[in-house]
């Protein structure tokens, strides 16, 4: 086992409670120490739930010695975007507005968490609402990527991945509503999936039908991952996606991986006219190398698809429905970027957005296409690794000294689809790059195969043997 506790996965400490080899007091203690420690460097929590989590600890050590019944994650701490209410505790939702809203009951996948006895630390970073691809809020200022400084963790759950990252909690409640688990698990080099829709009930969701949006896993490890789903996953009234699920046993699909042989990969680099960065694409190609070495075979498919129009006029006008009287009663209080954003979609009308759902329907048929007769898709999470520090979602960018333009359709074109779609999607590390930023592998796996896609990544991860990476803390 690594030598720190904040450096143990959350797999290996909650078998470690329960054979009372580690008390919950003195693991939620040393994570709460090492965020104390980073925290200043990073800036990923808005929120640091210390006295609450000690004495949650401290009712954890007293039913393990009392011998009562445990869930999978006794013990084990872990953190939430600002964005997924928790009872009793802020969730300011990333605005300046809302600092002292405090929820009176918690999100159903935090519900899960805590009953399945995992120990709430604190809430993760988010740019307001979640609007952006980039961590920074007039709230809290930015957060920063856990291997770099000088650049952006991504978002809009970069602060989820961050503290992930950098052993500040060993598993963190994100959100995906077109990249935001993905694009900083990318940046930072950490596991982040969107599960298949309906998989983890949003009990947040203010559009049940036409929801894109998902209350998410960020971990370091898949096993990790599988053990979150375990727990978040499964049937609840309040989404209607979610009903008539059968329960599923990810931990255990996990550990019964063991190769690929058989399983059939279909990959692209980017979407056509999209470029993709040299080293990306380096990296991307050892992995395929990686995939038939452990038998899976693999074959490229064409992507014809702009995606970014579609989801932009599904997003904004949900936005704007929801944020456009706060803007007027809160404006000057807010950032001009995410004023900007929610003025841009004043134009759109009823036609066009439901225009936008028949393309969104006719995506779904293009998606199932490619995978018909493939097990899962395959390509870089982003175009390049992590952009400066700084940058606005309203910037241009570059890749390889090109300059470019609209950075969701450059950056991240292979992450909105599959929020469109409703399929599931994992990032996990493949490599870094040469200023040692990582790079991010993307599975896709057709709707409902969460399970198979959770084997495949696993025995990835193994074949990559990463997970001893860790970035400078100093």
């Amino acid at each position: 086992m690594p030598p720190q506790l904040w450096q143990w996965p959350a797999a290996e400490l909650a078998r470690a409670i329960r054979g009372k080899r580690l008390s919950p007091v003195e693991a939620t203690a040393a994570i709460l120490d090492h965020v104390a420690a980073q925290q200043p460097r990073l800036n990923c929590f808005i929120t640091v739930c210390a006295d609450q989590a000690l004495a949650q600890a401290r009712a954890a050590e007293a039913a393990l010695m009392r011998g009562d019944a445990l869930g999978a994650l006794h013990g084990v701490p872990f953190s939430v975007k600002d964005i997924v209410n928790t009872r009793g505790v802020a969730t300011s939702f990333g605005v300046v507005p809302m600092r002292d809203n405090v929820p009176d009951q918690d999100a159903v996948s935090v519900a899960r968490l805590r009953d399945a006895g995992a120990i709430l630390i604190g809430k993760t970073t988010t740019p307001e609402f979640g609007s952006k691809g980039f961590t920074d809020a007039p709230l809290f200022g930015a957060t920063r990527n856990a291997w770099s400084a000088r650049h952006t963790c991504g978002g809009s759950s970069g602060g989820a991945a961050v503290a992930v990252a950098a052993g500040m909690a060993p598993l963190a409640i994100a959100t995906d509503g077109g990249g935001s688990t993905r694009i900083p698990a990318a940046c930072n080099g950490v596991v982040g999936i969107k599960q298949t829709i309906g998989v983890v009930p949003h009990s947040q969701a203010l559009d049940l039908f036409g929801n894109q949006t998902y209350a998410t896993p960020t971990t370091r490890t898949v096993l990790d991952t599988a053990l979150m789903l375990d727990a978040m996953a499964g049937p609840h009234a309040c989404d209607p996606w979610s009903l008539g699920r059968p329960s599923v046993d990810y931990a255990q699909a996990v550990r019964e991986a063991r190769d690929l042989r058989g399983k059939r990969f279909r990959y692209n680099l980017t979407p056509q006219g999209r470029r993709v960065s040299a080293q990306v694409e380096q990296v991307f190609r050892q992995a395929l190398r990686h995939i038939e070495s452990l038998g899976g075979s693999v074959e490229p498919f064409e992507a014809e698809l702009d995606i970014e129009p579609l989801w932009r006029t599904v997003n904004h006008t949900v936005w704007r429905a929801r944020f456009a009287p706060l803007v007027q009663q809160h404006g000057d209080a807010l950032s001009a970027t995410f004023r900007r954003q929610i003025e841009s979609a004043q134009d759109y009308s009823a036609l066009d957005y439901q225009n936008a759902m028949f393309a969104r329907s006719r995506l779904f048929h293009t998606v199932q296409g490619w995978l018909d007769g493939a097990d899962f898709l395959v390509m870089p999470t982003l175009t390049r690794t992590a952009l400066p520090l700084g940058t606005d979602i309203f910037d241009r960018m570059e890749i390889d000294g090109i300059e470019l333009g609209d950075i969701r359709a450059n950056w991240y074109p292979w992450t909105m689809p599959f929020n469109m779609t409703g399929h599931p999607a994992i990032s996990i590390p493949c490599g870094f790059d040469a200023e040692r930023l990582p790079v991010g592998l993307q599975i896709v796996a057709p709707m409902f195969a969460d399970a198979h896609m959770l084997q495949a990544a696993a025995c990835l991860e193994t074949s990559f043997n990463l997970l001893q990476a860790w970035p400078d803390m100093r």
